[in-house]
C-alpha cells in the first residue's frame, strides 16, 4: 500500500516558484522578493532547494538577490501562479521507494487560469535534479494544501474543499475516500466541517486551519476575540478537533495558534493571514510572521510542538496579498525522492 510521508520526516529538497514582474505580485513585488530571498536563503542552509523561474534573465535576477547560491538548483518553466503546494507532485512511498503523483489541478475550482500550472510536474521531470524518480499521472483533482498526512495512514481535510463540486463533481464522499486510500494510503480520514478564513480562495484548505505536528498532536488556528468574524466558526472547529480520535482511539493533543490582527488590502478586503501555514524542513520549522504581537506567541507554541527543531520566524505579510502564505508557496520532497544538485 502507498504511504504518504509526514512533513516532519527527513527531506531531500524543497520546491518554490519565484514571482516575476508580469505576475500577480506586481504591486508588492519588491517586498515579496525580500520575503522570498529570506525563505530561499533559510531553506538552503538546511537542505537543497529547487527554484522554478522563467528564463536565464530571471534566474540571474534571483541569484543577484540571494547572498548565497549554494545548495540551490533552478529550472525554467512558465507558470500561471507561484503556489506550488497545490500544483507540484505529491510524494508517496512504496516499500520505502518514492512515487511522485501528478494529480490534476484546475485552478482551485476553475477560479483562475491554470493550464501552465497543471503542466508543472512534467516540466519538473525534465530537470536533471529530479531525473530517476518514478511518477504516475492521476486523473483526480487534488491540491497539496487540502490534505494533511500523519505518515501513518491518517489524513485530515475539509469537506468544503474536497467535496466541493468545483473539484471532482461526479464523485461522492465514499468515492473520494477510495481515491485517497488507493493513491495516498489513507485508511483513516478526519473530515472537518469548516468554512474558509476570510480572503482564502481555496475553499478552506486544511493547511490554513489545522496541521499535524506528530501523529498525536495537531496545531490549529484559534480565535479568542468574540468580535472577530472567525470567532464562532473557529470555536466550532476546536470542538470538532477535540472529538477527533487517532486510529487507536486516543484524543489528540491540541495546540492553539492565535490569529494575527486583521490584514487588509487596498480594497479593504481581509487577507488570510494565519500561523497554521508553517513549513517543516530538516531540523527547523519556519513560522509565518506578520509584524504582529502574535508572531512570538505562535512561534513559542510551535516550539512546544517541535522542541528539537529551530523555530525561524519568516516574513509573510507581503505573501498574503495574493491569498497565500509560507506553506502554500513551498513543496517538500521526502528523502526517498532522488534529488541531484
Amino acid at each position: 500500500m502507498n504511504r504518504m510521508p509526514a512533513e516532519w520526516e527527513p527531506q531531500s529538497a524543497v520546491l518554490i516558484a519565484w514571482p516575476h514582474h508580469t505576475g500577480d505580485f506586481t504591486k508588492q513585488l519588491n517586498s515579496v522578493e525580500e520575503s522570498y530571498a529570506f525563505i530561499a536563503s533559510t531553506i538552503s542552509r538546511y537542505q537543497p532547494l529547487l527554484i522554478v523561474c522563467r528564463n536565464d534573465d530571471h534566474q540571474r535576477h534571483i541569484q543577484n538577490r540571494l547572498s548565497n547560491n549554494r545548495n540551490i538548483a533552478f529550472i525554467h518553466a512558465a507558470l500561471n501562479d507561484i503556489w506550488v503546494r497545490d500544483t507540484a507532485f505529491l510524494t508517496v512511498e512504496q516499500e520505502g521507494k518514492a512515487l511522485l503523483l501528478n494529480f490534476r489541478f484546475n485552478g482551485w475550482g476553475d477560479k483562475y487560469p491554470h493550464q501552465e500550472d497543471n503542466a508543472l510536474n512534467h516540466k519538473l521531470l525534465s530537470n536533471s535534479a529530479l531525473t530517476g524518480n518514478r511518477h504516475l499521472d492521476v486523473d483526480f483533482i487534488l491540491e497539496g494544501g487540502s490534505i494533511e498526512s500523519d505518515g501513518a495512514g491518517t489524513l485530515m481535510t475539509t469537506r468544503q474543499c474536497l467535496l466541493n463540486p468545483n473539484r471532482n463533481q461526479r464523485l461522492s464522499q465514499h468515492e473520494i475516500e477510495q481515491q485517497l486510500l488507493i493513491h495516498l494510503g489513507a485508511e483513516h480520514i478526519l473530515w472537518l466541517d469548516q468554512p474558509n478564513l476570510a480572503g482564502d480562495d481555496t475553499d478552506a484548505h486544511i493547511d490554513t486551519l489545522a496541521r499535524f505536528c506528530t501523529p498525536t498532536t495537531i496545531a490549529y488556528t484559534s480565535c479568542d476575540d468574540v468580535n472577530d468574524r472567525h470567532f464562532h466558526s473557529l470555536q466550532n472547529m476546536a470542538a470538532q478537533l477535540q472529538a477527533f480520535r487517532t486510529r487507536d482511539g486516543r484524543p489528540y493533543r491540541l495546540i492553539p495558534l492565535p490569529l494575527p490582527k486583521p490584514i487588509v488590502n487596498d480594497e479593504g478586503q481581509r487577507l488570510p493571514a494565519n500561523y497554521a501555514n508553517f513549513l517543516i524542513i530538516n531540523n527547523a520549522v519556519m513560522a509565518p510572521a506578520y509584524d504582529d504581537p502574535m508572531d512570538a506567541i505562535a512561534a513559542q507554541r510551535l516550539k512546544d510542538c517541535f522542541p528539537d527543531h529551530d523555530i525561524i520566524q519568516t516574513p509573510c505579510r507581503p505573501l498574503v496579498h495574493q491569498y497565500g502564505s509560507l506553506h502554500c508557496m513551498t513543496m517538500q520532497f521526502p528523502r526517498s525522492v532522488i534529488f541531484t544538485l
